[in-house]
């Protein structure tokens, strides 16, 4: 027996968070019943289960690993036609949905999957998976804004928690310097506020790494489905994160790389 949300995101229905939307708005039908409450448990094998009075069905479980170009909406589709992370993904019938966010301007490292239960562990803030980008920023920043950028800054929703951040490359012939940042929440646009906060905008952003998992040579607008052992560590790796609420104790040193 499963929780009836769980049910539905891993029928590829929704998100966790969305099918409990769904169950309390009324849409949802167990053996002719309709059910608003959450925590229902369900036998998927055998109960009759309606989603706006159409059965669900098990889909195959995908798990994609996308370099997603910058210009391009971490959506399904976008009402204004613009290119949309769908439109990357040639051959794939299944309906996959992002695992968090890359906004319009931010290339890299973006998961999808049909897996709700998946999803919602890889992005709740309890889970603190980190996220490695790659970010070029205008100017070279001194070791102190890099130890600032690493204990926490304050933006307009809160100081971010503690980070680790080091120098990548510099290019003074351009005056930019590439810089690594790991970060263990998901705000919106949060490395670009943060860059910003300490006088260093962010020319272009990428992200590298997901948890255990690196974006590799994967050109840019390719996919590819992740193994079952990377899955598995990217589960391993949120539950240890959830065990040990692993985070940076204090900011992290910063050294320049040659």
């Amino acid at each position: 027996m499963e929780r009836l949300q769980k049910v539905l995101a891993q029928a590829g229905i929704a998100s966790r968070r969305k099918s409990e939307e769904m169950i309390s708005s009324g849409r949802v039908q167990v053996n002719g019943t309709v059910v608003k409450e959450l925590g229902v448990k369900v036998d998927p094998a055998a109960d009759e289960i309606l989603v706006d009075g159409k059965p669900i069905k098990n889909e195959q479980t995908l798990y994609l690993l996308l370099h997603k170009p910058k210009g391009v909406i971490t959506s399904a589709k976008d009402t204004k036609g613009r290119k949309v992370v769908a439109d990357y993904l040639p051959g794939i019938k299944e309906r996959v949905y992002p695992v968090g966010r890359l906004d319009y301007d931010t290339e890299g490292l973006l998961i999808l999957t049909n897996d709700g239960e998946f999803a919602y562990v890889m992005t709740h803030p309890r889970y603190h998976v980190p996220r490695t980008y790659r970010a070029t920023v205008k100017g070279t920043p001194h070791g102190k804004v890099l130890e600032q950028l690493a204990k926490g800054v304050k933006l307009d929703d809160g100081m971010t928690s503690p980070a680790i951040v080091d120098y990548h490359d510099v290019n003074p012939e351009k005056n930019e310097t590439v810089i690594s940042i790991t970060i263990y929440e998901g705000r919106n646009r949060q490395v670009r506020r943060m860059f910003e906060a300490v006088k260093y905008p962010v020319i272009r952003l990428k992200r590298v790494q997901f948890g255990p998992l690196h974006l590799g040579a994967l050109p840019r607008g390719k996919f590819r489905h992740l193994t079952p052992g990377e899955v598995e560590e990217l589960r391993k790796a949120a539950m240890e994160a959830e065990q040990t609420s692993a985070r940076p104790a204090d900011s992290q040193s910063v050294q320049k790389k040659n």
